[in-house]
């Protein structure tokens, strides 16, 4: 009758393969018996064991309601009266605030913090713990060194986990607008209707929390309501990715086109559009020392190799569906190639050599124009304005701009040598010849801001627009 519970399962593998015989095979007298288990998730789980068992996940609470009741729940009545200072329970709660904050920016992705990063409920313990011990040692004439405040949650206590500059920048930021005298006046607020409440005891808290907003806007914690958008439609992409990946991938009978033959039909679009392979030699009449020509021998080396993979699968893949060759376990790529192809993605054999894009017709669309600015590059000369989001390495060509600047000034040397950038007031239409030194480039976007082309300078988004297309850049050394 009583329970055991196993932790962290997905370290003892085998042992689940036996567990799940004992549970089938042992005659358990007790009905109020449980085996319990802990555990990350795994591929290799034994699922047989998963579908027998009722499953707990423990996610953290969404908005900011939900975090400081969860945040809450976990304070006692003695830890709120702690100290008779006016100063503590305002501060206990924005302490709390910030946790809340710090964790639901998270979903934000990387609009909200650049890196992911593991707060937990440890972090605000440490950073309240912290807290009692300075009012205890305060000069009350001298009130609270605001300083070593900010420098404890912004740098230490949370801003420990933090290896970003950027986040570390706005991690101080809201240490330094939330942690001042101004917290203690009756006008402030974290954002409109988040005020810091005034209570005695823990039921006033939670009955002031029940009154927050069930929803929060993105602004509430600093970001443009653009934000909500794209959070959104990452959820929903999720969801809709999940839906996709459960169908039955077994061909159903009945009048309509099989699997098969839309795969099939496919496969002979794409080999008719794909481009041929490169010739080697043209490259060496180009001049084989030249820095930007070396930088192009490896992109197109890069890109031959697509050309490949992508060429010898769809072939497998058109003989396969013929039943010339068989379609076996062994060829998991070739099942993996169907499944995808059938879905509009990117059989993962192609997305292993190229790049990341949301669906087969755009990729193969890319494959196409990466590979036009190669081919006119090697036939028609150097291109007046480069698609730098066209190349497989990016920074590779941006070092072989600088070397290439290096080489034409006999008197600098490399590593003394930076790159800088300015933003004209062109569109790449309108470039009609390339730089004196270095390169025009084109295809960058801003997310998580608007740009004003009349004054060359970073703005506000606009509601509803999430990117924007910067104009062409001229790059220099």
């Amino acid at each position: 009758g009583g329970w055991v519970l196993l932790q962290n399962c997905h370290l003892g593998l085998e042992f689940m393969e036996e567990l799940l015989e004992t549970l089938l095979t042992a005659e358990i007298q007790n009905d109020t018996f449980r085996v319990w288990i802990t555990t990350e998730q795994h591929l290799k789980f034994p699922i047989t064991l998963l579908q027998i068992a009722i499953k707990f996940t423990n996610e953290p609470p969404q908005g900011i309601r939900a975090g400081l009741k969860r945040t809450f729940s976990g304070i006692s009545q003695d830890l709120l009266n702690i100290s008779n200072l006016p100063m503590w329970k305002p501060l206990l709660y924005t302490v709390a605030f910030l946790h809340s904050t710090v964790q639901e920016r998270r979903k934000f992705g990387p609009l909200g913090w650049n890196i992911p990063y593991e707060f937990n409920s440890a972090d605000f313990t440490a950073s309240i713990q912290f807290i009692i011990n300075h009012l205890k040692k305060i000069d009350i004439k001298k009130g609270i060194s605001w300083n070593t405040v900010r420098y404890m949650i912004g740098e230490v206590q949370y801003g420990g986990r933090v290896t970003d500059d950027y986040d570390k920048r706005l991690l101080n930021c809201f240490a330094r607008v939330w942690f001042n005298e101004s917290m203690f006046d009756s006008a402030f607020c974290f954002y409109t209707g988040y005020k810091i409440p005034v209570c005695k005891t823990l039921e006033q808290y939670f009955e002031y929390i029940q009154l927050l907003p069930a929803m929060d806007t993105p602004e509430v914690f600093g970001l443009h309501p653009n934000a909500d958008i794209t959070y959104q439609r990452n959820t929903s992409a999720d969801v809709l990715d999940t839906i996709t990946n459960i169908q039955p991938k077994e061909s159903a009978g009945g009048s309509g086109e099989t699997r098969e033959s839309v795969v099939y039909r496919l496969a002979e679009d794409m080999l008719e559009k794909l481009p041929p392979d490169y010739v080697k030699a043209r490259l060496v009449k180009m001049g084989v020392l030249n820095s930007m020509n070396i930088f192009l021998r490896q992109e197109i080396d890069r890109m031959q190799r697509v050309i490949t993979v992508v060429r010898t699968s769809l072939n497998d893949l058109k003989l396969a569906i013929d039943g010339t060759i068989v379609m076996s376990e062994a060829s998991k790529n070739l099942r993996d190639a169907l499944d995808n192809m059938y879905d509009a993605r990117i059989p993962q054999v192609w997305r292993r050599v190229s790049w990341e894009s949301s669906t087969l017709g755009f990729w193969f669309t890319e494959l196409l124009e990466r590979n036009a600015q190669l081919s006119n590059w090697i036939f028609q000369g150097r291109p007046k304005v480069f698609w730098i989001t066209g190349f497989f390495n990016p920074q590779g060509f941006l070092t072989a701009m600088k070397q290439e600047a290096t080489r034409a000034h006999k008197d600098w040397a490399l590593d003394k040598v930076a790159v800088h950038n300015d933003v004209l007031k062109l569109t790449k239409e309108e470039i009609l010849s390339p730089p004196s030194e270095g390169v025009y480039i084109y295809g960058l976007f801003l997310e998580g801001a608007g740009w004003d082309k009349r004054r060359s300078i970073l703005v506000e988004s606009s509601p509803k627009i999430l990117f924007v297309q910067l104009p062409v850049l001229h790059m220099f050394a």
